[in-house]
């Protein structure tokens, strides 16, 4: 139930559904003042969530600090990595992958484990029932690659039943504490999904280290240009902020992190 109804709630509370039920709003009331206050919200949400600077201090105030390579700590015993945009498969009929928006996430495990600061790579997430029949999910896909990049078959470990970030938690917290009791494990996702899967997986009852990827923030002098043209493509990027927003907001009023 609380799946299906993230995904509804999703819908409702993104910024460009808030935009056309506005606009929607405006076009049924037959109040003035209530009709240009409607119009008034909508452009201004589309501004301001299209402004590259506003954005950028945004993902920057949200998301976790890169670490470097020789920065860890330590050699931990199984780098954790959840899954969710990091393949792209143009069909099910595809004999070779493309990466995703969110590659970078199983990029770091790889440069973690040549570097030595991972022994195992444990890959957490599923997909639709066809791709993963067909071996073309995230995790499958993202293992297939690792191993023709010299990562040891028996070293990546993928789990193939979490829908969300509270199922990553809880099953990789299962195949840990089964496979690598007291071990050492270091969380690897993108940047601004940090704080919500540090938080998932604590409930979940696991002291984990932090290693971001997938960066969107990052630091910059801005144009003139940048701080007063708004750009179609930022909006996607605030969407997805937005996004993580309401799941942090929701996580933490349910008790998932």
């Amino acid at each position: 139930m609380f799946f299906f109804l993230s995904k509804a709630l999703d819908f409702l509370v993104l910024p460009l559904s808030i935009v056309f039920l506005l606009l929607i709003f405006a076009l049924l009331t037959r109040h003035r003042t209530y009709r240009r206050r409607a119009v008034l919200a909508a452009i201004l949400l589309l501004y301001l969530l299209s402004n590259s600077y506003l954005v950028n201090w945004a993902y920057r105030a949200w998301e976790y600090a890169p670490v470097n390579l020789q920065e860890v700590p330590q050699t931990y015993d199984v780098g954790v990595v959840l899954t969710g945009g990091m393949i792209s498969v143009p069909s099910l009929d595809a004999d070779h992958p493309g990466l995703g928006d969110h590659a970078d996430r199983f990029l770091q495990a790889y440069l973690l484990y040549k570097a030595g600061k991972i022994r195992k790579i444990l890959i957490s997430g599923t997909d639709a029932a066809p791709v993963v029949a067909r071996n073309l999910s995230d995790g499958q896909q993202a293992s297939a690659l690792l191993t023709q990049w010299g990562v040891p078959h028996e070293d990546i470990i993928v789990e193939l039943k979490s829908r969300n970030t509270r199922e990553n938690a809880l099953f990789s917290a299962a195949i840990l504490r089964d496979q690598f009791p007291g071990g050492r494990y270091l969380l690897i996702t993108s940047a601004f999904h940090m704080r919500r899967s540090v938080g998932c997986f604590q409930k979940a009852g696991l002291d984990v280290g932090t290693f971001p990827a997938d960066f969107y923030g990052g630091a910059f002098s801005p144009s003139v240009k940048q701080l007063l043209v708004p750009e179609a493509r930022v909006f996607g990027y605030a969407e997805l902020l937005w996004h993580e927003w309401i799941g942090f907001v929701v996580y933490k009023l349910v008790g998932y992190c």
